[in-house]
C-alpha cells in the first residue's frame, strides 16, 4: 500500500511575488491577534488573508472571513499570484535555527499522506482535539477544497535514506523557496520530481508508524472531510484527492528534532506553598541561567521542576518516585511519569488552579519576566518531553495532557497548498 504520494502543490509565483518573507506566516494555531494584525498590514498577499482572516462585525452566512478567504484565494490563483505545479513532486523541506547560540538544521519533506479509517493507518496522535477548532478549520478547508497548512508527522530514518537521496541528488539543484521568517528561522524548499527516488522514498516508509508531532486539528479535518465526500459517492476508488492530506515528514532520530516545553504560568497564587516541601527537595538557585541548567542535569533521573516567584528561582525534586503511582490513578505508566502529569497532581490540582487560569508559554524568560512585571504570581518551569516518551504514549493510545509539547521551528504556512477538489 502506497502511503505517500507526489502531488502538485500550489505555491507562490517568484514572478509575482518578490518578498517571500512578506507573504508567509506562521501555522494559524499559534498567531497571537496582535501577530494576525502585523501579518495582515505586511502585504495584501500575505497568506494570513487566507489561513486566518478577521472577523468583521456585519459578517452574516453569505459574507464571513470563510467566503472572504474563498474569494481572495481563487483572485490569487487567477491573477497568477499562486502557480501548480506541473508535475507531482515531494518537496524536500530545511529548516535553520539556532537556539542559545547554537546552530541547528532540520530536515523533511512535505508530500500527501493516505488517510484511512481511524485505527487502521498506523498514524499515531498525541493529543486531543477542541470541536470548535475542528469546525473553524473544517469550513476554511470546505470552502476553499484545499489543505492550507502541512500536518507534522514523525517517522523513523535510521537509515538516513531520505537524507542521502537530498545530498546527493536534491541539494544542489535551486531552491524553489528560501526565505527567512521573523524569528529568524530560513525556511528553504526543494522540489523532487524523479519518479524513482520518490518511490523510493515511499518503500522506506511503507510499513511505518508515524506520530503527529503537530496538526491533531488539520489530522482530523480531513479525515472529517473525507468521511463527507465517502458518504457522498456510491462508489470510490480509494484514490480520489480528498483521500489523502498534506503533510510535513521529518526524522524522529534526528538530533535536530526540538521539542519546547511548555512551562506554567499562574497569575494568581490562590494559597500558600508551604505543602510543596512535603514531596520535594526545595533548593534555592541563584540566578534564572542557573536554573535552567540545574532542572536540565536533574531531569535526567528524576522528577524536577523550576519554581519562579518574587523570592527568586528554586528547583523542585520529587523526594520519592512511589509516590506517583499512590497519587496517580489515570493513565499507563508512561502517562503517569510525564512531568506535565506530575506538577498537575502534585501541585496545579491542589492548589485548586484550573487549565483556563493558566498561561502556557515556551519562552523561560517570558515566564520569568511576567513574575518580575507583577503580572503574576508564580512559574512552574518543565523540562521537554523527549519524543520515546511521545512515542510509547501515542501508541498505547493515549492523549498527554493539554499544552505539553511545542515542536521547534514549527512548519511555515504558505510554502505549499493542495487542492483536493476541483
Amino acid at each position: 500500500m502506497t502511503r505517500i504520494k507526489p502531488f502538485k502543490a500550489f505555491h507562490y509565483n517568484p514572478a509575482k511575488v518578490s518578498n517571500f518573507s512578506l507573504v508567509m506566516c506562521p501555522p494559524y494555531d499559534v498567531i497571537s491577534s496582535e501577530e494576525q494584525n502585523e501579518y495582515h498590514n505586511l502585504s495584501p498577499h500575505n497568506f494570513i488573508w487566507v489561513e486566518l482572516g478577521k472577523e468583521r462585525s456585519g459578517d452574516n452566512r453569505e459574507e464571513n472571513k470563510y467566503t472572504r478567504a474563498k474569494k481572495i484565494f481563487e483572485g490569487w490563483i487567477e491573477k497568477g499570484i499562486l502557480i501548480e505545479d506541473a508535475k507531482p513532486c515531494l518537496y524536500y523541506y530545511k529548516q535553520e535555527y539556532s537556539i542559545l547560540g547554537q546552530k541547528h538544521s532540520r530536515l523533511g519533506f512535505i508530500s500527501l499522506l493516505k488517510l484511512e479509517q481511524e485505527g487502521q493507518a498506523g498514524v499515531y496522535p498525541h493529543e486531543n482535539t477542541h470541536s470548535h477548532a475542528v469546525e473553524d478549520r473544517q469550513q476554511l478547508w470546505g470552502f476553499l477544497k484545499a489543505n492550507l497548512s502541512s500536518i507534522f508527522v514523525c517517522f523513523s530514518d535510521k537509515n538516513k535514506k531520505v537524507e542521502k537521496i537530498f545530498r546527493q541528488d536534491v541539494v544542489t539543484t535551486t531552491p524553489l523557496i528560501d526565505v527567512t521568517d521573523q524569528g529568524k528561522v530560513r525556511h528553504i524548499i526543494w522540489k523532487l520530481e524523479d519518479p524513482a527516488l520518490i518511490a523510493s522514498i515511499s518503500t522506506e516508509l511503507e510499513n511505518q508508524n508515524f506520530f503527529i508531532a503537530d496538526g491533531h486539528h488539520r489530522y482530523k479535518v480531513a479525515q472529517e472531510i473525507r468521511k463527507e465526500r465517502l458518504n457522498k459517492r456510491t462508489k470510490a476508488n480509494g484514490d480520489e484527492p480528498f483521500n489523502y492530506v498534506m503533510t510535513y515528514f521529518t526524522n524522529m532520530d534526528s538530533p535536530d528534532l526540538q521539542i519546547f516545553p511548555l512551562h506554567r504560568v499562574l497569575r494568581r497564587l490562590p494559597g500558600k506553598l508551604d505543602f510543596l516541601e512535603e514531596d520535594f527537595r526545595i533548593d534555592k538557585v541563584k540566578s534564572k541561567e542557573d536554573l535552567i541548567l540545574l532542572l536540565a542535569r536533574a531531569g535526567l533521573n528524576e522528577h524536577a521542576f523550576g519554581l519562579y516567584t518574587s523570592e527568586g528561582p528554586r528547583l523542585l525534586r520529587l523526594k520519592n518516585k512511589m509516590l506517583i503511582d499512590e497519587r496517580i490513578k489515570e493513565g499507563s505508566a508512561a502517562f503517569r511519569r510525564l512531568d506535565a502529569t506530575i506538577l498537575k497532581h502534585f501541585i496545579i490540582d491542589r492548589l485548586g488552579i484550573k487549565s483556563d487560569d493558566i498561561l502556557y508559554t515556551k519562552d523561560f524568560s517570558q515566564a520569568t519576566w511576567l513574575v518580575d512585571d507583577h503580572q503574576a504570581d508564580a512559574s512552574f518551569i518543565l523540562n521537554p518531553v523527549r519524543i520515546k516518551q511521545l512515542k510509547e504514549i501515542a501508541l498505547n493510545g493515549e492523549r498527554m495532557p493539554p499544552k505539553t509539547t511545542y515542536f521547534y521551528p514549527k512548519v511555515l504556512s504558505g510554502l505549499t497548498i493542495y487542492k483536493f477538489d476541483g
